[in-house]
């Protein structure tokens, strides 16, 4: 490259920096996809094989980086190390070590500054979050079979939609019967670096509390009335969030799961831990909501404002109803909506889709779904169409990210 051809090119990278820089996380989402549409666009056919056939081998890398500490290591240092004082520090062989730095560095990961000296970037520094490292051994250790295993079941299946969460490519990798929240709790590390992972997604993103009025539809509680029910509610980020966010609302904030997750649940002094399997009938519900209704496929009956007048204020499901099937899902809404009250509102916090674009983020994230648990990320359109049909009104959506469209899904009995 001449000098003149390098001056364009500092020019150029000086520019897109400029314009990530300055402006929201819309626009900083459109510089990244616009800079890989251009690197895409003047590829060589073999540039492109090469970046394609080798995916997997990134995802394995940065795997073995995490098992021995290389990013945790190089970001608590914060220096220059050298090969030797890495392989001092993790106890791998420094002729392996190298070999490994030197491809981690190719792809980015970390930074090689001269021969066998590496140091951490943002990258590095991203990659040694515990929670996140957590998603990459859920995404290669549980996932990464059954995504190997997609094309062959496809193929056996004759492309049919996957829509069934006992037969997906994770049964066919894994041998086993039961759909993956079940069969996932039979294998304690698997289990346990999920758990980590869905603590730590959307870290540094907006959440629904910053677009959501809790406060202008929360208020007039007494202190013994339930305010907030976190559904399948995983360790309890969101109850401690929203405390935190408006400690001066009254009302009960109760977190639901299971007891395999409750056992790691962050305590909170002022959010209550109850077991319940959002299968079966919903607990928090006032007496004139006692009676039981169907969960079968059948509509929810009609009650009469008496009926109506209890149940929580809020219930809240995050990224609940995109792990399931609609059959599994309108067994899920129907046990809250047998709970809920006139004043009730369900919150659901999922990705709402464009009908068309979708942005490549939310598009992989669709089909990781299929492939393990037969489920969808939906468009707008399909979340209308299965919240009506389990008997419920959406009065609006507030979405608050940009590439995965995370929404917050207001929706009320008619």
């Amino acid at each position: 490259m001449t000098s003149e051809g390098q001056s364009d090119m500092d020019r150029f990278l000086s520019l897109a920096k400029t314009l990530a820089d300055g402006t929201d996380e819309a626009g900083r989402k459109k510089v990244l996809d616009t800079l890989r549409d251009v690197a895409y666009s003047i590829e060589s056919p073999e540039d492109t094989i090469q970046r394609v056939m080798f995916y997997n081998l990134q995802l394995a890398s940065v795997r073995i980086g995490i098992d021995l500490k290389l990013f945790d290591i190089l970001t608590e240092n914060g220096n220059h190390m050298t090969v030797e004082q890495l392989a001092a520090s993790t106890g791998a062989s420094s002729l392996l070590l190298g070999r490994l730095l030197r491809y981690l560095a190719s792809i980015a990961m970390i930074k090689e500054t001269a021969k066998d000296v590496f140091v951490a970037t943002n990258i590095t520094r991203t990659l040694s979050i515990p929670g996140f490292q957590g998603g990459v051994h859920h995404y290669f250790d549980t996932f990464g079979p059954a995504i190997q295993a997609l094309p062959d079941f496809l193929k056996e299946t004759k492309y049919a939609n996957v829509t069934d969460n006992t037969n997906t490519p994770l049964q066919m990798a894994w041998n086993t019967t039961q759909p993956a929240f079940i069969w996932v709790q039979t294998k304690p590390e698997n289990f346990a670096y999920f758990n980590h992972w869905m603590a730590a997604q959307r870290h540094g993103m907006p959440t629904w509390l910053d677009v959501y009025p809790v406060e202008g539809t929360a208020q007039h509680l007494g202190p013994e009335e339930p305010l907030f029910v976190d559904v399948g509610g995983g360790l309890g980020q969101q109850c401690i969030a929203l405390r935190e966010r408006f400690p001066h609302l009254s009302g009960k904030v109760i977190l639901q799961d299971i007891p395999q997750t409750l056992t790691h649940a962050i305590r909170h002094d002022r959010v209550e831990i109850m077991e319940q399997d959002f299968f079966e009938p919903q607990p928090i519900k006032g007496t004139d909501a006692a009676r039981h209704y169907s969960t079968s496929s059948s509509p929810i009956p009609q009650r009469s404002q008496a009926d109506r007048s209890s149940g929580a204020k809020f219930y809240y499901m995050r990224n609940i109803l995109h792990d399931y099937p609609d059959k599994q899902c309108l067994i899920i809404l129907k046990n809250t909506i047998a709970a809920m009250g006139k004043g009730s509102v369900l919150l659901v916090d999922d990705m709402v889709l464009p009908n068309s674009g979708i942005h490549w983020q939310a598009a992989q994230l669709d089909m990781a779904m299929m492939t393990a648990m037969a489920a969808v990320e939906r468009t707008k359109e399909q979340w209308y169409t299965l919240l009506e049909s389990a008997g419920l009104k959406i009065n609006k959506i507030w979405t608050y990210t940009t590439s995965l469209q995370d929404s917050i899904v207001e929706a009320v009995l008619p």
